[in-house]
């Protein structure tokens, strides 16, 4: 196969963004596109990639994903994660983890050492540190800042220059949510979604509606059907709010690189990556 033009693009979350922290996003959508691409830079995989740029965001608490993620009623940090591998279809997910720092990379450890695909709370973290990922303490994961109107998830998609697509997306939910609850963010299909023949796509928004309409899924099946992206992703918006009446926004890249974007929220901080651009959506 000739080799592809590397693409990375990334999202911090479609959601009411309070001015004293645009600024700050954008930041953070910066180094969590030099962090993916970094990788694909030096001829890592798409996965690479988007494990790179999630982790990055997960370690700023501007997010809502790893440290600073919204809290439950009962004040915990509960976090989903998922990674998709466009080329082999493979998949790893955690729901309601709160002793790990970056959620995408235990998601990754399932995928590559596990036959299974999602694991769920203590299990989760028990199988995150067989597989040699260090846990912390909850307190750890929350900041003092209590975010009351903030996005619900952070997501990247990538082609690297094997033509293999990725996609990772990482949320600590809504804010004030009952314990246990799990969003669209590890679904697959829902959250994210990953498919070298067709494309690669990660959501952001209401989780329940999303789930409803497998809507990552549904995105990159417009892409395989031959749809442009920008028009893939404003039609997934469009699906969310004529079908269930609901707000979100989605990132998507085709097999051939081309990039979507589309949002129905106040804001959703986002960039893309090319040997030729860098470009990062101001808020």
């Amino acid at each position: 196969m000739e080799d592809m033009s590397p693409v990375l693009l990334v999202h911090g979350g479609a959601g009411a963004w309070p001015a004293g922290l645009r600024e700050t996003a954008s930041r953070g959508i910066r180094a969590a596109l030099e962090a993916g691409w970094r990788r694909l830079n030096d001829g890592s995989s798409a996965v690479d990639a988007v494990e790179a740029a999630v982790a990055s965001m997960e370690d700023d608490e501007t997010f809502n994903a790893g440290r600073g993620s919204c809290l439950t009623r009962d004040g915990r940090v509960q976090m989903d994660a998922l990674i998709m591998d466009g080329a082999t279809l493979g998949a790893g997910a955690v729901a309601c983890v709160e002793r790990l720092r970056n959620p995408v990379r235990a998601a990754r450890k399932i995928m590559e050492g596990s036959p299974h695909v999602l694991f769920a709370g203590v299990d989760a973290e028990r199988l995150a540190e067989k597989l040699a990922l260090e846990l912390c303490d909850n307190e750890e994961l929350v900041t003092p800042r209590r975010r009351r109107e903030l996005s619900d998830t952070v997501g990247a998609v990538a082609l690297d220059a094997a033509g293999a697509l990725a996609a990772a997306t990482s949320t600590g939910g809504m804010t004030g949510k009952e314990p246990g609850r799990v969003g669209d963010s590890p679904l697959v299909g829902c959250g994210g979604y990953a498919d070298n023949e067709a494309g690669t796509a990660s959501t952001t928004g209401w989780g329940e509606p999303i789930m409803k309409l497998v809507l990552a899924k549904w995105a990159v099946d417009r892409l395989r059907n031959g749809a442009e992206p920008m028009n893939a992703a404003g039609a997934a918006v469009a699906y969310l709010k004529d079908r269930l009446g609901a707000t979100g926004g989605i990132i998507l890249l085709d097999r051939s690189g081309r990039h979507g974007v589309a949002f129905s929220t106040a804001g959703m901080p986002w960039g893309l990556r090319t040997a030729a651009t860098e470009l990062v959506q101001e808020l």
